[in-house]
This record gives C-alpha cells, structure tokens and sequence, in this order.
C-alpha cells in the first residue's frame, strides 16, 4: 500500500508539468529579452562613445587650426607689419579660451584628458610666452622680433605642439576603432544569443508539444477509444497506465469501473447458469418423472382392460400417446435449458450429443479433453449451440466441423461450408450475445466469414490453472 501511495506521488500532475514547461519558457524568453535589451543598451553606449570621439576629434582639429591660425598670423605680421595679416591672430587668441574648455572636457577617457590638457596648456604657453610677446616687439619696433632664432622657436614650438596633435588624434581614431570593433562584436554576440534563445524557446515548445501528446493527448485518446470498445460491450479493454497523476487517476477509475462491469455480468452468467442448472434438474426430476409414472401408470390400466371395452382401451392409448409426447416435449425443454449431459460428462460429451440430434452432418473433435469450471461449459456450451444453429438456419451449410481443444485457455473452433459473409453487425445473427457470454470470462471472440466461402467462429476463453 505504501509502495502504491509512493508511486503515486511521484507522478508529476498534469498542472506541475504546465507549470514546469511554462516557466522553462518563460525563462528563456525572459533571457532572450535580456540579452537583447543589453544588445541595444550596449550598442547605444558603442554609438554614444562614436560620436563622442568624432566630436572629440573634430575639437582636436579646430584646436590645432587655432594653433596655426596664431602662427601664420604672426608670422605673416612680423614680415608685413600690416594689421589686417593680424587679424586670423586676433580671432584665433579670442576664440582660443572656449575652445580648449571645449576640447579638455570632450576627452573621451583620463588618458586622453590629461593629454589635452598637456596640449592646452602648450598652446596657452605658445601664446603667451612666445607669440603675444614677439607681436608686443614687432609693434613696437624692436628689430629683435625677425631675429631668425625667434622665427625657428616659434616654429620648434608649433612643430611639437603639432606632434602632440597628431599622437592626440592618432590615439583617438584607435579608440574609436576599437570601441566600433567592440560594438560590432557585443552585436554579433547579442545576435547570436538571440538567435539561441529564439532556437531554444523553439525546442522547448517543440519537446512541450511532444511531451504533451505523449502525456495527455494520446492517453485521452486512448481512454476514449477504450471507452468506445467498452460501449460496445468489450469489457476485456484496459486503459494503460500514464505517469501524468491525472491521466493515471482517469485510468484507474476506468479500468477500476470496466473490472467491476466484468466481474457483475460474469456473476450475472453464473447466476444464469445456476438456475438453468437448478430448472433443468427440477424438470428432469419433478415433472418428467411425474409424466413417467403417469404413462406407466396408464400402461398398466391398460393391460388390465378387457378387450371388450374397445372405447376405453382406445382413450387409454391415446393418453399413453399423448404423455409420451409430453416427456419427449419435456424432455427437449430440458435439454434446451441445461442439457444433463453437460452436466453430467462435460462439454466434449454434450456438444457430440447437439452434433448427433442435429440435422445437418456435425463432426466434433477434441484435443486434451478435461471438465473445467461449469459455468464456463455451460457458456461454451450454449456459444456452440448458437454457432451450430446458425449455421444451418442461415449460413445453409452441409457440414459443420467443431473443433474444441484444452490448455492454458478454451479453443474452439466451429467451421461451416455455408454461405458466409456473416459479421457481429449481422441482424438476426446473434452474434452481439455470444461475444458478450465469450467476453465474460475474459475470452475473445473472432469471426472470419467471407462472402461464399464458408464461416468459422473462433473462441478463446483462458483457463485458470
């Protein structure tokens, strides 16, 4: 009892399974959303970093072109001493505080910061160490101002400040490729895991959609198959057992309401017989003997009847006739309700007696012969007197074979050369009644009747041993 209570709770009931299945799902699904989510999020901060390096590197090249801008000025002032050749300096030194605010805080890392600052506070040195004291000079005409020494200063300046821009600029572009690099990798890898999470989601579904027939549609299936068959009056038919607790407990109470069904008609078959048995024997042994001793009771009288009497001799000969008739007729009743013979030597015998009275030539032939249950030989019995009589009321044949053989179960075999095409769907056939007498014991009965060639009914009843 506790091994059955343990099994049954280790099947997985058909809500924790959904439940299961669904979380799975849900599960992957909600991976997939997250992976996709930080595919985007990661992407916008890949486009973010881009255009912050762009823009980085556009303020490197305006901050650069400042740098220039204060050197060509100059210098073209210092050749020319004309003021409008001052005038890209003077825009260039005005523009140049926003501008390094602008190209410091643009930087796109510490590393980068601090290399802008360098380059700022270069710059800012350029102009006010070098530049704005050499314009001071020209002005106010110190012939100090085109000393070539100053010229190649200024220009040694501009040369490194230069280099710097370009180590800037060069540093920049790597970071922006590395990081376009970085964003078209976390984009494939973003694409690929959505790509696995879709194609796991779909596995999931799939093996849930197998599982699920397995489990559920397949057992209903078969649970309303096996209903139908029982509708149908085969009350042999099981329902398999499902590991799904409520496919199981659907099951045990089919298969628990299909023994029951069997079992009460197969007492109903017994309880049949019984008074068949009891009835027969009543007969045989109440009012057949009654009518015997009646008749030789009129016998006797008339024997001692004088000739003479010629009218009461003739009544006395018709009442001896017509109690003959009686026991015959009595007799035939009794043999159709529990032949004695079954009862008294067993179905082998009985079924020879019903092929000797039968009027169309019955051969009967057995294999290891032995009495079984009596109910069973009385409902095998019967089934082969059925089979026999519609053989010759229907099927028109001219000889009937019976076959009947002992073992591990009943085998009987009544052939004819009728006919055929005889089925249990056949009206009038009484076919419907012998398979539920055969299916009562748990037997199985077949027929193979093809239209004009013959008819063979085959019964298969187990014997317990």
């Amino acid at each position: 009892m506790y091994k059955d209570r343990d099994r049954r709770s280790r099947r997985l009931g058909l809500t924790s399974f959904t439940v299961a299945a669904s979380s799975l799902l849900a599960l992957l699904i909600g991976v997939g959303f997250a992976v996709l989510l930080w595919a985007v999020a990661d992407s916008n901060s890949a486009t973010s970093d881009r255009r912050a390096s762009r823009a980085e590197l556009v303020e490197a090249g305006v901050m650069e072109q400042l740098l220039v801008d204060l050197e060509t000025g100059q210098r073209g002032y210092i050749i020319t001493e004309r003021e409008d050749f001052l005038a890209p300096w003077v825009a260039a030194r005005k523009a140049l505080p926003e501008e390094t605010r602008r190209f410091t805080e643009g930087a796109t890392s510490p590393e980068q910061r601090r290399a802008a600052e360098r380059i700022a506070r270069g710059v800012q040195a350029f102009l006010d160490g070098y530049s704005i004291p050499l314009v001071e000079m020209v002005q106010r005409g110190d012939s100090h101002a085109v000393d070539p020494k100053q010229t190649a200063q200024g220009k040694d300046d501009v040369d490194e400040l230069r280099a710097q821009f370009d180590t800037y600029v060069k540093d920049e572009r790597k970071k922006l490729a590395a990081r376009e690099d970085t964003a078209a990798a976390n984009s494939r890898r973003a694409v690929l895991a959505a790509a696995l999470g879709l194609a796991a989601s779909t596995v999931v579904v799939a093996v849930f959609t197998v599982l699920q027939h397995r489990a559920v549609v397949r057992p209903v299936r078969g649970a309303a198959a096996a209903a139908r068959e029982l509708a149908s009056g085969d009350l042999t038919v099981r329902v398999a057992p499902s590991k799904v607790a409520e496919i199981g407990t659907l099951g045990s109470s089919f298969n628990s309401m299909a023994a029951s069904l069997q079992e009460s008609r197969r007492r109903i078959m017994e309880n049949t017989e019984a008074v068949h048995r009891r009835t027969a024997r009543d007969l045989h042994d109440g009012a057949q003997q009654r009518l015997v001793s009646l008749m030789i009771g009129l016998r006797l009288a008339r024997e001692l009847l004088p000739d003479t009497e010629a009218s009461a001799a003739e009544l006395l000969d018709r009442s001896i006739d017509n109690a003959q008739t009686a026991i015959d007729e009595l007799r035939e009743l009794a043999s159709g309700i529990y032949p004695l013979v079954l009862t008294a030597k067993g179905l082998v015998a009985a079924v020879r007696d019903l092929a000797h009275r039968c009027p169309v030539l019955t051969v009967v032939e057995s294999e290891d012969e032995r009495r079984i249950s009596t109910t069973v030989e009385a409902n095998a019995y019967f089934v082969v007197a059925e089979a026999v009589t519609n053989a010759v009321k229907h099927a028109r044949a001219s000889r009937i074979d019976v076959f009947i053989a002992f073992g591990d179960m009943l085998r009987i075999d009544v052939s004819d050369d009728g006919i055929g095409g005889v089925d249990s769907a056949t009206p009038g056939s009484g076919m419907a009644g012998l398979a539920d007498r055969v299916a009562a014991f748990d037997g199985k009965l077949t027929i193979d009747s093809p239209s004009g060639g013959g008819s063979t009914l085959q019964i298969r009843i187990p014997l317990p041993d």
